[in-house]
């Protein structure tokens, strides 16, 4: 799975940490996620995109052969 989260975070200026209070986790979860070692559940991906007010597609999208 490919994730956009660090140019959305980024575009809206919000620092890791502050998207990280935003939906209740640690600085660290939103790094993994960046970087593409953590899938975030389904709760978390819903709560990114609506502190990003975004739809969850914008922000994950699946690869070929996912």
């Amino acid at each position: 799975m490919q994730n956009n989260l660090k140019e959305y975070r980024d575009a809206a200026e919000l620092t890791q940490e502050q998207l990280a209070d935003k939906v209740g986790v640690s600085r660290q979860s939103i790094i993994s996620i960046e970087k593409g070692q953590y899938i975030p559940t389904t709760v978390l991906a819903l709560k990114l995109a609506k502190a990003l007010k975004l739809k969850v597609e914008d922000l994950f999208v699946l690869e070929k052969g996912d």
